[in-house]
């Protein structure tokens, strides 16, 4: 993709949509990133919220793409996350959007074991799985994609610290389903470039799949930390399949 007159706005740069804003910059695309405050760290920082029904903010860049990538935990039932994503994608339709892409998670696959991709049938068993859901028809329904994300790993977000000790309320026979930062921003480049040609929803999952116990006690060990202990050793694995985005001539690099 040419990144003359390239334009990004990230809606929630957060950990992950603030190191998108940073790749974007160093490929000389004009960014806006935005975050709830009026304070700016970054040049590329703009002020968003809803408050109420008024939405507060400093975006300005016509004609260009949108990422939502608002972080989980303000994806929480209680929050205004479907309000400020309908808010977000009002707002991108207005200043002539190129095209929105919605982080979402594989979150919202069952949580039965199972191996699932994007044409498995969603049934939404929990609150959480339901705003996911809901989310993901608005932004379909706008005619934009959704990158169902697996569990993010990366600067500053280690396992081998955040499970050092800890009992896990899983098995450790259980798979995880993980994906590196920068897979992720290249995965988002990577529709971006093939946009016409790019299916509406893709899963965004490492290939490696190892067991919970072997994964974590790798990672505490080379942190030298205590690995976690499982509340069951039941056999059986929910995995998630993110191949099919390697149709985009996107490959998974980094190890997770």
């Amino acid at each position: 993709m040419s990144t003359e007159n390239n334009k990004l706005v990230v809606l929630g740069a957060g950990w992950l949509g603030n190191a998108l804003c940073v790749e974007a910059n160093k490929l000389a695309w004009q960014v806006q990133g935005t975050h709830r405050g009026g304070e700016h760290e970054y040049d590329f920082q703009r002020q968003f919220i809803l408050e109420g029904d008024v939405l507060k903010h400093e975006l300005s860049l016509e004609n260009a793409w949108w990422v939502c990538a608002i972080p989980p935990r303000s994806r929480s039932s209680e929050s205004n996350y479907l309000a400020t994503l309908k808010a977000g994608l009002e707002l991108a339709k207005q200043l002539n959007c190129k095209g929105f892409i919605l982080c979402s998670s594989t979150g919202v696959y069952p949580s039965n074991n199972g191996q699932y991709d994007e044409t498995t049938e969603i049934i939404c068993q929990s609150a959480r799985q339901q705003q996911l859901y809901d989310a993901e028809q608005l932004v379909l329904n706008a005619g934009g994609k959704v990158l169902r994300l697996a569990g993010l790993v990366g600067p500053g977000r280690d396992p081998g610290r955040f499970v050092a000790g800890k009992e896990l309320t899983s098995s450790s026979q259980q798979v995880v389903n993980m994906v590196q930062q920068q897979d992720v921003i290249a995965a988002i480049f990577s529709v971006l470039e093939n946009w016409s040609n790019a299916s509406s929803i893709y899963n965004v999952v490492n290939p490696a799949h190892p067991t919970k116990a072997d994964y974590y006690q790798q990672k505490c060990a080379e942190q030298g930390n205590q690995p976690p202990t499982f509340t069951s050793h039941d056999k059986g694995e929910r995995l998630i399949d993110g191949s099919a985005i390697e149709s985009l001539n996107f490959r998974y690099q980094m190890s997770i």
